[in-house]
């Protein structure tokens, strides 16, 4: 038996113990080192996840999809080379025989598991994971543990900055200091450009601005009638009212890429995206980002171990949802779980 963490109900989660897990055929057996809890989670903790009213996700639920650590057994004898291994994996599990898959967007197959998140693949809030081989990325060793959990908002972040198509001197404006913003922001750097946060909590922005950000915005400034400044905006906060000022702020002819989603419909009005000859981007998933993310880590070209403010155990997830957060805890958005750690 393992610990897990189950969400029973809205709003109700405890640890259990569960069976293990048993790699099967074509698949890997992980001990989890860590796990990092997104808002995706929290929607699904708290039931307000679209998934559950259009029926792919049903009550009691395992979560966790940003996570790492290393294989212990394999369901193939072809896959022994991967036992040792440190890894990740993808969220976006295709079936593999689809047009979508076959042409390489598994991440967008009708007939997906997403790990911890729709019905069928238990998430990695647990001592062990399973993942299938095919799924699986190695993260090389020189990758730090907070690193190496970050890989799958680092992807979804790398995506939105290749949306944008930033040249070097480019003036970008990152919509949103949560992870996958800050995230965005080191990668746009990372591009060369000239990149400007804008965001709402003060401590996120100055962690922005002590990563390299040239300049931080409230978003009542960037609201207040500023027009065509940027070359590309990339939008990724939870704000209804941001797509549209995406559009308003983006240069004639730039490009704004859409990674953040609104809990209520968010209104653009394409006759400014017309009139501007805006290009428009939407980024679902980190699948295409993922390997970008690990060589961008590996590398030493984005660091972004700051954005971890602390690493919890399983026990105190729930409260991590409730929005609490620790008397250590630092500035950066993203709480990491070590589901060895017992409190």
């Amino acid at each position: 038996m393992m610990r897990a963490l189950v969400v029973t109900a809205p709003r109700t989660a405890e640890v259990q113990e569960v069976p293990d897990p048993i790699a099967a055929p074509g698949q890997l057996l992980v001990d989890v080192e860590r796990v990092g809890i997104c808002g995706t989670d929290v929607e699904l903790y708290t039931g307000e996840m679209a998934y559950i009213d259009q029926g792919f996700t049903h009550f009691p639920l395992r979560l966790g999809h940003e996570w790492a650590g290393r294989v212990v057994a394999a369901g193939s004898p072809e896959d022994e080379q991967w036992v040792g291994q440190r890894v990740t994996g993808d969220t976006m599990l295709g079936c593999g025989h689809c047009a979508y898959c076959q042409s390489g967007h598994h991440h967008v197959c009708p007939h997906r598991f997403e790990v911890g998140i729709r019905d069928g693949w238990a998430g990695a809030l647990a001592e062990k994971f399973v993942i299938p081989t095919r799924f699986a990325l190695r993260i090389p060793e020189n990758v730090s543990l907070t690193a190496a959990a970050l890989v799958e908002p680092g992807g979804n972040s790398l995506r939105a900055v290749r949306g944008a198509a930033i040249e070097p001197g480019q003036k970008v404006l990152v919509l949103g200091s949560g992870t996958i913003g800050l995230l965005a922001a080191q990668f746009a750097l990372a591009e060369g450009a000239e990149v400007h946060v804008g965001g709402l909590r003060e401590g996120s922005l100055a962690l922005a601005r002590a990563l390299g950000v040239h300049h931080t915005w409230q978003l009542a400034e960037l609201s207040a009638g500023r027009v065509d400044e940027f070359d590309a905006v990339i939008e990724c906060t939870s704000n209804k009212a941001m797509p549209a000022l995406s559009v308003q702020l983006a240069k004639p002819a730039g490009r704004v890429v859409y990674i953040g989603l609104s809990s209520t419909p968010s209104l653009v009005d394409t006759r400014d995206i017309a009139l501007k000859d805006i290009t428009a981007v939407g980024i679902l998933s980190a699948s295409p980002g993922l390997a970008g993310a690990i060589n961008s880590f590996a590398s030493g070209a984005v660091v972004p171990d700051a954005i971890v403010s602390e690493v919890i155990g399983l026990e105190d997830v729930p409260s991590r949802f409730e929005g609490q957060r620790g008397p250590d805890a630092g500035p950066g958005p993203k709480v990491h779980v070590d589901p060895r750690k017992v409190s």
